[in-house]
């Protein structure tokens, strides 16, 4: 049974990522009567009034109405928790999920994001994490627009903190089209996809299928570019997956052994740390991988990272130079390889 190397206190690994907090979208344009009463209502501590009238807003016939309504309660709850909570009570979490299921996809844009500004407060998640509000910002993971991808992908972020929510957004599909974000989305879509995917993959079911998703060839992909600003993210995903014997294969099949090898040699302090953890992992009980590692020139740089890292990142290259010093064959690789 192979060591657990675990990652907690690298660095802190939550600093990696965005918080996927509220919206970062443009504001929308209203009348200067609409703009009055808005200001008005963020300016006063009463504003229970005009939460009310929005609510019923969205439930209007007029499509013009819930996108107003709902375009107001996204503003109201971008920035105000006290807003959240009383948006929330108002009933407005009922209306806003059937907003998602909205053929237009303005209005759906402006429901998924009112729904994440809503999901800052702990107090609206348990509401907001039905099988069908799942169900319909998995959808809109797959058919909105761009900002509609990006604020559904930190919504389900937002509603994945109990391992029960996990396993429901992952059976939902959720998991390829995070992985789609991650590979063809804007930089803040490949940053907020990392993100709920660093979440989601806690549990293995969901490692499983990021990885039969292909989610190693993006990783490999955005760790080899330093100047993608996700080589950090990238690479403490791909910690979490390498856990498992699917991950490893798919990481080494896609070239991940060598630019593990560069992050070690030219990455910041905290790549490189990340680095020797994921070889650690991935060498720990292969000879095979181990003779990759070698072979590519991992030594010399991790007896550098030894003398001169941090004492977290001195220590594990210690560790990965003395696993990879070890007398190791053929027939001992090939035969350890076909039992990993």
């Amino acid at each position: 049974m192979g060591r657990n190397f675990n990652i907690s206190g690298t660095n802190d690994d939550s600093t990696a990522f965005s918080d996927c907090n509220s919206d970062r979208s443009g504001e929308f344009t209203t009348t200067s009567s609409q703009s009055r009463r808005l200001l008005l209502s963020c300016a006063t501590e009463n504003s229970d009034d005009l939460i009310l009238h929005l609510v019923s807003g969205l439930e209007s016939s007029l499509i013009d109405d819930q996108k107003q309504a709902a375009m107001e309660i996204r503003l109201l709850a971008k920035n105000n928790p006290e807003n959240r909570l009383k948006i929330a009570r108002a009933g407005a979490i009922r209306p806003l999920i059937s907003l998602l299921s909205s053929s237009d996809l303005q209005l759906q844009e402006y429901g998924v994001t009112a729904i994440l500004n809503l999901s800052l407060c702990d107090e609206n998640k348990e509401a907001l994490a039905s099988p069908e509000a799942i169900r319909l910002l998995v959808k809109a993971l797959k058919i909105g627009t761009s900002t509609t991808r990006e604020n559904a992908a930190c919504s389900l972020l937002r509603l994945s903190q109990s391992d029960e929510n996990k396993s429901t957004i992952g059976r939902s599909g959720a998991i390829p089209l995070l992985v789609n974000l991650l590979e063809t989305g804007s930089i803040r879509g490949k940053k907020d996809a990392s993100t709920a995917l660093y979440s989601l993959c806690s549990m293995k079911e969901n490692k499983i299928r990021a990885v039969q998703a292909g989610i190693m060839k993006p990783l490999v992909e955005l760790m080899a570019d330093f100047a993608s600003n996700m080589v950090d993210k990238a690479a403490f995903v791909m910690s979490i997956l390498v856990s498992t014997v699917e991950a490893r294969a798919a990481m080494v099949e896609e070239g991940g052994i060598p630019v593990l090898v560069e992050i070690v040699e030219v990455g910041s302090q905290r790549q490189k740390e990340i680095a020797v953890v994921i070889l650690l992992q991935v060498c720990d009980e292969s000879v095979v991988y181990r003779n990759m590692v070698t072979r590519e020139g991992a030594i010399p740089p991790l007896v550098a990272l030894s003398q001169a890292g941090t004492n977290r990142a001195k220590q594990k290259a210690e560790t990965l130079i003395e696993l990879l010093r070890r007398p190791r064959s053929g027939n001992a690789a090939h035969s350890e390889d076909l039992s990993d």
